[in-house]
């Protein structure tokens, strides 16, 4: 079990340094700024949780807080659930030409 774990790591790592290899200068670019905002949420979410050190929640507080969590839990799960279903479903299939139909006396049909 733990060989293949580990080649599997292996193959992602692999496969990260090959990505890494054909990515251009936009693409460290942009690593590059997604990395410094990272670096800037971490430290404004170290700093706003020392400042919180001594407060006190209210009941109220941890209702909001866990009403909160599960409507953001249902919400998420409904949306997997969704998502799911139209891919085992067949609705993420690429629209198809539909042939028109080739009856030459289609009118005479619709007008009786």
């Amino acid at each position: 079990m733990n060989g293949i774990w580990m080649s599997g790591w292996r193959s992602f790592w692999r496969e990260m340094a090959s990505n890494a290899r054909t990515m251009g200068i936009g693409g460290y670019a942009l690593v590059g700024i997604l990395l410094m905002l990272l670096g800037a949420v971490i430290v404004l979410a170290i700093m706003g949780w020392s400042s919180a050190e001594e407060a006190d929640v209210t009941p109220f507080g941890y209702f909001a807080m866990a009403i909160g969590i599960l409507f953001s839990l249902v919400f998420g799960i409904g949306l997997m659930a969704l998502l799911f279903y139209s891919s085992r479903a067949g609705y993420d299939e690429p629209a198809r030409l539909v042939p028109p139909d080739t009856d030459e006396n289609r009118e005479s049909r619709t007008q009786d």
